[in-house]
């Protein structure tokens, strides 16, 4: 159960994601000024990502990814085990730090680009580390 609801979650983290780098590259862009629009957008995906990483943490537990571990040789064991977890966290990570360093600017040009810079970054890890054979 815990794993259907990862994969769910996955798509609602991945449009969220999606909508807040575009809709930050366009703030950026077209010199928009920052609203609490755009303040709950990147909340809500500093939220969800979070929700996420909490799924994913009882699924690799619970689930006993962790037993994996021995055989790296096999790609599709080494991606669930190793690289999937480790690039989602430093995917969280850059969603994190993208959240409070766009607090601590002033111009709405520099929220913007904070944003588009880290949760950007971070959609690009998360997009390279998903298996998409698990998916479809």
């Amino acid at each position: 159960m815990m794993k259907t609801l990862h994969s769910y979650w996955a798509y609602i983290v991945l449009v969220v994601l999606i909508f807040t780098v575009i809709n930050a590259v366009i703030g950026l862009i077209q010199k928009k000024e920052f609203t609490h629009k755009e303040f709950r957008l990147g909340l809500f995906s500093l939220i969800t990502t979070h929700i996420q990483f909490l799924i994913g943490l009882a699924v690799y537990f619970v689930g006993g990814f962790q037993k994996g571990l021995g055989d790296m040789k096999d790609a599709p064991v080494r991606l669930l085990a190793l690289e999937h977890p480790l690039m989602m966290i430093i995917a969280i990570v850059l969603i994190t730090i993208g959240w409070s360093k766009h607090k601590k600017q002033v111009k709405s040009e520099a929220k913007f680009k904070t944003f588009a810079i880290f949760y950007g970054l971070a959609l690009l890890l998360i997009l390279s580390r998903i298996p998409w054979s698990n998916w479809f």
